[in-house]
């Protein structure tokens, strides 16, 4: 099986449109931007550009580490898994993610964790992320 994250490979291209946002959701069945594990805001407008937060499967990820509940496990390879039903929603991973790629599912509760599945990636009309294998696993 082969491992996978998220990779923002040229920041100078994204010019805000949100698709990888709308993409993440729909993915998840929702529509809007509020359950959306990528993160696309400007940082002073079309000037200065926007920036994009995407959870990069951490090796030692202080999300996990952070969870009094275990509900979040380490990922072969790097990363997260959610177990939803063990999260007390605490917060304390959000709080815990240096990168700040952990937003929160206010109407269930939860913590928005990526899942990897690369659908971000796809539907960038610019080619600003891509989901990068990074090592096999047996």
């Amino acid at each position: 099986m082969s491992i996978r994250r998220l990779a923002v490979i040229d920041m100078d291209r994204c010019v805000g449109c949100q698709s990888c946002m709308f993409a993440c959701n729909r993915r998840h069945g929702t529509g809007g931007l509020a359950r959306s594990a990528i993160h696309v805001s400007s940082v002073g407008g079309i000037e200065r550009g926007f920036s994009v937060r995407v959870c990069r499967a951490c090796n030692d990820p202080p999300c996990a580490d952070a969870c009094p509940n275990k509900a979040l496990l380490k990922r072969e390879g790097g990363g997260v898994k959610l177990v939803s039903d063990l999260c007390k929603g605490c917060m304390s991973c959000m709080q815990a993610c240096l990168l700040g790629a952990i937003s929160w599912d206010k109407e269930r509760n939860l913590p928005v964790i990526c899942i990897y599945c690369g659908i971000c990636a796809k539907y960038c009309p610019y080619q600003v992320i891509e989901l990068q294998k990074t090592s096999e696993v047996s």
